[in-house]
């Protein structure tokens, strides 16, 4: 099927509260202006480059989320536009985005990636270093960015249980948030989880934000 209708079928399904984050990495720019002319605004890239070079010549109402693993060597590419990075798995990379969004006169919104999978590959915090991380005295001198949620990825398995066993982990740990005094760098209201293969089990532990590549795009190049 086409990207439009493909995008527009997965929309109709979504509840109101989930926002779609098109996942276009080495897609076309031609694959992205026809899900654009559908109405979609909202587009994820997980290599530097290549979304630099997208925005570059996309629709300047777009915006973008970075996805992927994030070097800090990397953070002053994207500082500039940058909508919401989704992978902050340390600190020293939150002091960094702060820096480079301040030198923009930006605040750049943050999502914590909190380790859920088996798999040893998948970044992120474990719920300790989260905890001790937005307790500490030293985010709240971060005046350039803002902690807008979770995010986290399923081990790669095709055994639901165990998915959804962790998925309502991330879930369990997002809602702890709520007893941590919001300020102006934090305040948690995005839970991203659930992409192609698994964002309807994703949405039905709690999941705000999805992020769906293949079955709006097809396979990826």
């Amino acid at each position: 099927m086409p990207i439009a209708q493909n995008l527009t079928e997965i929309k109709s399904q979504l509840p109101t509260h989930v926002t779609l984050v098109a996942v276009s990495k080495t897609k076309p720019v031609a694959d992205l202006m026809e899900a654009y002319h559908v109405g979609q605004r909202i587009f994820g890239e997980n290599y530097v480059q290549e979304l630099v070079e997208k925005q570059h010549v996309l629709p300047k109402d777009i915006q973008w989320h970075f996805i992927g693993h994030l070097q800090s060597r990397k953070v002053k590419q994207l500082a500039p536009f940058v909508s919401l990075i989704h992978g902050v798995d340390s600190f020293k990379l939150l002091q960094e985005i702060n820096k480079q969004a301040a030198n923009h006169h930006r605040i750049i919104d943050c999502l914590l990636q909190i380790h859920i999978a088996e798999e040893e590959s998948k970044f992120g915090f474990d719920e300790s270093d989260l905890i001790a991380i937005l307790s500490s005295e030293e985010l709240y001198t971060l005046k350039n960015i803002r902690i807008v949620g979770l995010m986290g990825m399923a081990t790669f398995t095709d055994n639901q249980i165990q998915i959804e066993k962790e998925f309502n982990h991330l879930k369990t740990i997002f809602d702890k948030l709520n007893t941590i005094p919001f300020t102006q760098n934090l305040k948690p209201n995005i839970l991203s989880m659930g992409m192609s293969g698994d964002y309807k089990l994703a949405i039905s532990c709690g999941s705000t934000m999805v992020r769906i590549g293949s079955s709006i795009f097809g396979i990826r190049n």
